[in-house]
């Protein structure tokens, strides 16, 4: 299950090899991408998300047809959405359309629809609003401690409030990136020394474990008293949005497969590793995926050099 409060209709204009315009509509917002990836990985992953107005129903047809389970939750706004530009070789964003909040009854209906497909499903993941406003941050501590209290995995991609407050509910595993602890105040510097203080207080305030994204950098994993870091082969990044995405939708699929620990945080990172070499969002191919992840390291934290 994919807690979505805020899927997004994204429009992307890139450049084709003739140099004429390539218009491209894709559903979108994090927990859309996750649940893309989920698919792709060969996991029946149920998006748990509101829909309306001309952009919802155009977002849930977009969805469907990517394979992934929609349990839609009816709403009286539209969604949110963007247009970037990308001829230049970056992304310009030409017009963002935030996503509404959620009125009482829309929240919950979204939380007992997240809340029963998560417990079918065995692994949750939960994914962060677009922006604030959209729904309380306490949902997370709600839905966390529901959750797992059942007995269900729970995988949260958060920052924020919204992290502090799953934290609180307890998680299975917390990803988070290095740029978000620095800005929500939890690191002063991306020194790694610090941030795996910073992980260490993450356990303990409600995380099995902790796993910090560092974009090129060898993610850092936190569990109990097991601090390691994560490595990848090093390739020429393309774009880096969609990486961290990528990396909660492998092991989250890890997960679903039943396999431990260690070979789930693989099968992430090598996810999050091919997709900064790609155009799209939490994109990638399985076969690629899976033999990228033989090529993962995970050592003791400080051991060795970077590849």
């Amino acid at each position: 299950m994919v807690f979505a409060p805020s899927p997004l209709l994204t429009v992307t204009i890139e450049t084709c090899p003739d140099g004429s315009s390539d218009l491209h509509l894709h559903a979108g917002g994090q927990g859309v991408w996750i649940a893309h990836l989920l698919t792709v990985l060969g996991i029946e992953a149920r998006l748990c998300a509101p829909f309306g107005g001309e952009t919802g129903a155009v977002l849930a047809m977009l969805v469907r047809r990517s394979g992934t389970a929609v349990r839609p939750v009816a709403m009286d706004g539209d969604n949110g959405g963007y247009v970037h530009d990308r001829r230049g070789g970056r992304r310009d964003v030409v017009a963002t359309v935030p996503a509404p909040p959620l009125t009482r009854h829309e929240l919950d209906g979204l939380y007992n629809t997240a809340l029963v497909e998560g417990l079918d499903a065995g692994v949750a993941v939960l994914g962060g609003p677009d922006g604030a406003g959209v729904l309380p941050a306490d949902t997370y501590r709600r839905l966390a401690a529901d959750l797992r209290g059942a007995g269900t995995q729970v995988v949260a991609d958060l920052s924020g409030e919204c992290l502090t407050a799953a934290l609180a509910g307890g998680v299975s595993l917390l990803k988070v990136s290095h740029d978000d602890l620095i800005r929500d105040g939890h690191a002063r510097s991306d020194d790694p020394a610090e941030l795996r203080a910073v992980t260490a207080e993450l356990v303990r305030s409600g995380a099995e474990a902790v796993i910090v994204s560092r974009a090129e950098q060898p993610a850092l994993l936190r569990v109990g008293d097991r601090a390691a870091e994560i490595r990848t082969p090093r390739f020429t990044m393309l774009d880096h949005r969609g990486a961290g995405d990528s990396m909660t939708a492998g092991v989250a699929a890890g997960l679903a497969r039943g396999a431990d620990l260690d070979h789930a945080l693989r099968l992430g990172a090598a996810a999050g590793a091919l997709n900064t070499t790609r155009h799209g969002l939490a994109t990638g191919e399985r076969e690629l995926i899976e033999r990228l992840a033989a090529r993962v390291d995970i050592r003791p934290a400080g051991a060795g050099a970077a590849r």
